[in-house]
C-alpha cells in the first residue's frame, strides 16, 4: 500500500497515518477496527477513515465491498458496546448522576426518558448520521433498555448509509479524498455548535428559575 501510505502522509499523518497503518496490517478489517474506536471516542473522525477506506478500495488494495461491510460492521459493534454501557448504567444509577449534577433534575432525565420512548427509533436511526450524537445516542438506547434486535437492525441501516456515502466518496475522488473532511468538519462544529448553545441555553433557563425560586 506504498500509495496510499504516501498520500495520506501528504494529508495529516496523525489520524490518518494511524488508520493507513491498520489497514496496511490487517486490511479492511482494519477499517472496521478504526470505526469501531471512533464509535468509542468520538473525537476520532470518521469523515476521515471512511473516504480513507475508500481511497484505499479505489488502488485496488481492499475491495470496494470489503470497505463497506467491515466499516459497517465496525460502527455496529462500537454503537453495541455503548448500548451494554447504558444497560449497565440503568435507570436507578441514571437518575442518582442526574441528582450529583448542578441545576440538573430527576424529572429532566424522566423528560428525556418519555422523550426516548416516543422518538427513540427515528434517534437511533438518523442519529447514526449525525457527528458525536451518533456515539451519544447509543447509551439511552441501553438505558430504556431498546430490544436488542431493533437498536442492532436501526444501527445497521444508519451506518450503512452514513458509510457508504463517505466510503464510496473516497473511492470516488482517488488522491482527493481527503477534500472530504474539510465539507464534514464545518457540519460537524455547527452541530456542535448547535449542541453546545442547547446546553448552555437550559442550564441559563434552570438558573434563572432556581434564583426565582420556580420548580
Amino acid at each position: 500500500m506504498n500509495g496510499t501510505t504516501s498520500a495520506a502522509q501528504q494529508t495529516t499523518g496523525g489520524i490518518t497515518g494511524w488508520a493507513t497503518g491498520l489497514m496496511e496490517t490487517l486490511g479492511a478489517p482494519g477499517a472496521g477496527l478504526a470505526i469501531a474506536l471512533e464509535n468509542l471516542f468520538p473525537p476520532l473522525p470518521s469523515e476521515v477513515i471512511l473516504p480513507l477506506a475508500g481511497f484505499t478500495a479505489s488502488r485496488g488494495d481492499i475491495s470496494l465491498f470489503s470497505a463497506l461491510l467491515w466499516t459497517t460492521l465496525g460502527s455496529v459493534v462500537g454503537a453495541l458496546a455503548l448500548y451494554w454501557v447504558g444497560a449497565l448504567l440503568g435507570r436507578e444509577r441514571t437518575l442518582a448522576v442526574a441528582s450529583r449534577v448542578p441545576l440538573l433534575k430527576p424529572g429532566d432525565i424522566e423528560k428525556t426518558e418519555a422523550w426516548f420512548s416516543r422518538h427513540g427509533t427515528k434517534a437511533v436511526f438518523f442519529g447514526r448520521m449525525v457527528p458525536v450524537f451518533r456515539s451519544l445516542v447509543s447509551v439511552p438506547a441501553g438505558v430504556e433498555r431498546m430490544p436488542v434486535r431493533t437498536f442492532l437492525t436501526l444501527t445497521t441501516l444508519g451506518s450503512l448509509l452514513w458509510n457508504t456515502l463517505f466510503v464510496l466518496a473516497g473511492y470516488l475522488l482517488g488522491e482527493n479524498w481527503d477534500s472530504v473532511s474539510g465539507y464534514v468538519s464545518m457540519y460537524s462544529k455547527a452541530v456542535v455548535a448547535i449542541i453546545l448553545v442547547a446546553v448552555v441555553g437550559f442550564f441559563a433557563v434552570r438558573l434563572v428559575r432556581s434564583r426565582r425560586g420556580e420548580g
